[in-house]
């Protein structure tokens, strides 16, 4: 099994692709459960579902993300990237060969106490392919009462399996201000409107807003890392854009910053005779656990249960809209000392798969 789950690994690692564009995985993937007692449907572009009906009235369904990012592969592995300027950087190759050990584990018993959709999904590190599934209707057509998902996780223990009840994973948005001024030589600024104070004058206020109205201990990032700018020394900017990140876990604190910076970017504009824009994308919501399953978990497995962490991670997942639908528990599965997720030379031992797999095939046996 071990060298199965190095196989699928190594084999999904080498072909790695974008968003919905999936071709490569979807065959390779196909072609793994074509030999089992399942119906294959493709609920979405891009997607595959794998659905084994055992007679039972509900579902437990199980999640894998298939998409790589945009970035050229370092290093020199024999299974490296075969796709110039992609990689499987985040471990979504490690996901889908965890599912489909599943399936094959899935496709052995028969006493299971409820129906089993394994759900391969594209496009998690762009616009969020979890909603198209939840939109096409696949959950509730085959009865799904809960879902489960893993993602590799550096830092932690290899082999070790991580969670918490509510908050796990952040919400986020990109925020965009664009500041419109007007430009004239620098020797008569009182006759124009200077974006780039404007634009100084908003990165402060906000900065300071958030310190001073969200408590100290409530976890979130409002920060700017991008800022343009003017042209020339010698004259005021016409034109000025920040761009930043939102990360908070709750829609309470999203909308009291989004609210304040609106009112924030009024009276900027109204002090410096600009114009600001303020733009904020929808983003995921919160990887929210459902506390009772995750309480259920735990009591049933004991020692080979999850931890759980002490605080939630500021990065975001789009495992959240399978959580709007139905309950959910995400986790995290160590992977130990390795290059951080996104780095060109992430890399893991595949041995954690193995306990990733196993911590599913007790799932499925979950009262």
């Amino acid at each position: 099994m071990e060298n199965q789950l190095r196989e699928d690994r190594r084999a999904l690692h080498r072909i790695p692709e974008l968003d919905r564009d999936l071709p490569e995985t979807l065959r390779y993937v196909r072609r793994a459960l074509e030999g089992l007692r399942c119906e294959i449907t493709s609920p979405c572009e891009g997607a595959l579902c794998a659905y084994f009906d055992r007679g039972r009235p509900s579902t437990a369904a199980f999640r894998a993300d298939m998409d790589a990012l945009p970035i050229e592969e370092a290093g020199a592995a024999p299974y490296r990237s075969r796709h110039p300027g992609r990689m499987h950087a985040c471990g979504h190759d490690g996901h889908t060969a965890m599912l489909l050990e599943l399936a094959r584990r899935v496709d052995a018993r028969r006493d299971l106490p409820r129906n089993v959709l394994l759900i391969f999904q594209p496009a998690e590190e762009t616009t969020g392919g979890a909603e198209s599934i939840c939109d096409s209707g696949v959950l509730e057509r085959t009865g799904a009462v809960r879902i489960f998902g893993l993602h590799l996780w550096p830092g932690l223990p290899a082999g070790t399996l991580w969670t918490r009840p509510g908050p796990l994973m952040a919400k986020n948005s990109e925020v965009t201000l664009e500041v419109a001024g007007r430009s004239v030589h620098i020797t008569k600024a009182d006759q124009g409107a200077d974006a780039l104070w404007a634009g100084t004058e908003l990165v402060r206020r906000i900065y300071a807003m958030a310190e001073k109205e969200i408590p100290a201990d409530e976890r979130r990032v409002l920060r700017f890392g991008h800022m343009t700018s003017g042209d020339v020394r010698n004259a005021l900017s016409a034109r000025t854009v920040l761009e930043g990140t939102l990360r908070v876990f709750s829609m309470e604190t999203f909308s009291l910053l989004r609210r304040r910076m609106e009112e924030i970017a009024g009276e900027v504009a109204t002090e410096t005779g600009c114009t600001v824009d303020l733009r904020l994308s929808r983003g995921y919501p919160a990887v929210c656990n459902d506390a009772g399953l995750v309480r259920a978990i735990r009591d049933a497995l004991g020692e080979e249960g999850p931890g759980l962490l002490d605080a939630p991670e500021l990065t975001a997942e789009d495992f959240s809209f399978y959580q709007q639908r139905l309950p959910g528990v995400f986790c995290f599965l160590g992977v130990g000392d390795t290059p951080p997720l996104h780095a060109a030379d992430f890399d893991f031992d595949e041995a954690v798969l193995r306990r990733g797999v196993d911590f599913y095939e007790k799932l499925l046996y979950l009262p």
